[in-house]
């Protein structure tokens, strides 16, 4: 099934080049529509008060210690996910800037136009289409095979280091990142718990969907 997948999936509009920096149309409308629910399901965690996602958290938390702002240390964290990249046999591409560029936007309109829920219930609801967009937008844009995004690319980096499924690795990073950012004093709720667990199958499942409606 798909959470056993390890492979991001070749299709139709997929580049053959992630350095491509004329992509067909079509490849470059995939990968800006998955950045968009991408966005958007980051947009909704945050409007559903149920916590952030676990990078967050640890950006949070190292901003408690430092006395800077989370948005500097989110940058600072990019930077050096990326530069880990030199050791996975990682490259950048199109889709590793346009991820930071439409990602941002999406959470402002998400934050500026969706409004709060009333109760628990629909705001779990809520939390959960959020981590499912996310994962559905991930396998989307990662099939563009553009370039990844910062952890993006850090997990499909340590999947091929690995070879384990795609599934796990997300899971793996997602908790630790959490653990850490907690334990500085990061704030935790149900939502970042929801994503931390469910990120990596809600990945693996926007794969499994792009590789089976494409091929």
């Amino acid at each position: 099934m798909f959470l056993k997948i390890k492979d991001i999936p070749k299709v139709s509009w997929s580049s053959k080049n992630p350095l491509n920096l004329k992509p067909r149309l079509s490849t470059l409308f995939f990968l800006c529509f998955g950045l968009s629910l991408f966005g958007i399901g980051e947009g909704l965690l945050l409007v559903s008060y149920t916590g952030a996602s676990p990078w967050s958290v640890l950006a949070q938390g190292i901003s408690l210690k430092v006395n800077t702002s989370i948005g500097i240390i989110t940058f600072f964290i990019s930077i050096f996910v990326i530069t880990l990249w030199i050791f996975l046999s990682q490259k950048p591409g199109i889709g590793t800037i346009l991820n930071a560029v439409i990602i941002a936007i999406m959470i402002d309109l998400c934050l500026n136009y969706v409004s709060t829920p009333e109760g628990f219930i629909l705001k779990m609801i809520l939390a959960v289409a959020a981590v499912l967009l996310v994962g559905i937008g991930s396998g989307i844009y990662l099939v563009a095979n553009l370039g990844p995004g910062p952890r993006d690319g850090l997990m499909t980096g340590l999947q091929k280091k690995t070879n384990l499924p795609i599934a796990a690795v997300r899971a793996f990073l997602e908790i630790t990142v959490v653990s850490i950012g907690w334990y500085l004093g990061g704030t935790v709720g149900i939502g970042t718990i929801l994503f931390a667990f469910g990120i990596g199958p809600a990945v693996a499942l926007g794969l499994f969907i792009v590789g089976r409606i494409f091929r």
